[in-house]
């Protein structure tokens, strides 16, 4: 199973990054997520459990993000290490254009379950859960960056 989101943000780059990376406030910016615990780590290597809702339907997973900071844009990297997404690679990867910055997630899970896992992963999960997921994610964050969301200025900090 392979899904890609992408959406283009007009905001600064490191703004931008900073709100992807900081997973323990998006409970409090993305409505769509009920809780992040830290576990281990903290900074550019942390392991946290994630849970979010799609619709009405609750799901959660542990993973191990790791941002990488060299090369001209960080890419922020996640290792499913818990749920039914155990083992699904994640990337964040910032292409800045003109004018805006192209944000996009790519997730790769290859499920070890045998017969229908496969199909399970490309026809529900994908589409359903980690597709929905990250795209409403993206457009939550890029309605903060571009000033557009009534709860929070572009630095993702709650309006006075």
């Amino acid at each position: 199973m392979r899904t890609d989101n992408a959406v283009e943000m007009a905001g600064d780059l490191d703004r931008i990054v900073a709100l992807a990376a900081d997973v323990e406030r998006w409970p409090v910016i993305l409505p769509h997520y009920r809780w992040v615990t830290l576990l281990a780590g903290g900074g550019d290597h942390k392991t946290v459990e994630m849970a979010a809702r799609r619709g009405r339907i609750p799901v959660r997973w542990r993973a191990i993000q790791a941002i990488e900071r060299e090369g001209p844009t960080p890419i922020i990297r996640y290792q499913h290490i818990g749920g039914v997404t155990k083992g699904m690679t994640v990337a964040w990867t910032f292409a800045p254009g003109p004018g805006a910055i192209t944000v996009r997630i790519d997730h790769d899970f290859t499920p070890p379950w045998p017969l229908a896992g496969r199909p399970i992963a490309d026809r529900i999960i994908g589409p359903h859960f980690v597709g929905a997921i990250a795209g409403k994610t993206l457009v939550t964050i890029k309605a903060i960056v571009e000033d557009r969301d009534p709860r929070f200025g572009p630095d993702g900090h709650p309006r006075s």
